[in-house]
């Protein structure tokens, strides 16, 4: 009986210290499993990330600020251009009556003509305007037909310049006039007023000029001119009789020479008094001559 008290004593002892090491384990795997942070998080810290993240979204989407190339804008260019043409047709009627219809449909005008005819040929000279985008089209639709082109030049003329001077001077003239219009209403006496009005008339007369200087330098350059000769050979061995005869020269050449003796005698008429004073010179020295003789 005594040794079972003994032996129940040292199972109980054993039981409880292998209780105390399964707790100690059971913690160490605990502590290990669930690490404690060394710093709780912020709230605050929290709001401020979640403010800032969204700027950072908007500062990757924004797209960058892209320099705006810098553009040269050029002046409104004046430039007037001018075309000479001389060429032979075969049909004199026939390319006329193709030049007008060409002419209407680019927008352009016959500003002059002029026609010619002899035994040799038929011709004609025409100035022509036409809006300056169409020059070269004209040109081409011009000697599309032309039997033969015998001169073809071009020249152009940059009166820019001269086009935006004139203008710039002309609204100073008018900034000028105003203040002289506001001097007008203040005169107070007629001397005043005369002496103003007479300078707003002659301030209007330089705007006015300067106006149609300007009028003509947009229209020059508008519409270029080509100065357009053609004609058609009637007969090519009349060429010669064009030429004048031996006895037209000659009766040419002796009222040639009528004519320069009318001249002279028209001018010795003109110096008469030094003709008449030259006389009676001569009469004096005559007369006096002889009484030196006599006396010596």
């Amino acid at each position: 009986m005594k040794y079972f008290k003994l032996f129940s004593i040292i199972l109980l002892v054993l039981s409880i210290q292998s209780c105390e090491n399964k707790a100690t384990n059971a913690g160490k795997y605990a502590n290990a499993a669930l690490p404690v942070p060394d710093e709780e998080p912020s709230y605050q810290n929290y709001i401020a990330d979640s403010a800032a993240s969204p700027q950072k979204e908007e500062k990757q989407q924004q797209p960058k600020e892209k320099k705006q190339p810098i553009v040269n804008v050029e002046w409104d260019k004046k430039i007037i251009k001018t075309a000479l043409l001389n060429l032979e047709v075969k049909d004199y009627t026939g390319y006329y009556s193709s030049l007008r219809e060409k002419i209407k449909n680019i927008g352009g005008y016959i500003a002059q003509e002029e026609q010619r005819q002899s035994a040799y040929k038929i011709e004609n000279t025409l100035v022509i305007k036409v809006p300056v985008e169409q020059f070269d089209n004209a040109l081409v639709q011009l000697t599309d037909k032309a039997e033969k082109l015998n001169e073809k030049k071009i020249t152009s003329q940059d009166v820019s310049a001269e086009y935006i001077d004139i203008r710039s001077r002309m609204e100073s003239k008018k900034q000028v006039r105003q203040q002289y219009i506001a001097l007008l209403k203040q005169a107070k006496n007629m001397e005043d007023i005369l002496n103003v009005q007479s300078e707003i008339n002659s301030i209007q007369e330089e705007i006015e000029a300067a106006a149609g200087r300007v009028e003509f330098l947009g229209h020059s350059s508008a519409y270029s001119s080509i100065n357009l000769t053609y004609y058609q050979v009637l007969n090519s061995s009349a060429s010669d009789n064009d030429k004048p005869s031996f006895g037209t020269r000659i009766s040419a050449a002796f009222k040639t020479g009528w004519e320069w003796i009318t001249s002279l005698f028209v001018g010795l008429v003109s110096v008469w008094p030094l003709c008449l004073v030259t006389f009676f010179a001569l009469i004096f020295y005559r007369r006096m001559k002889p009484a030196k003789v006599k006396q010596s």
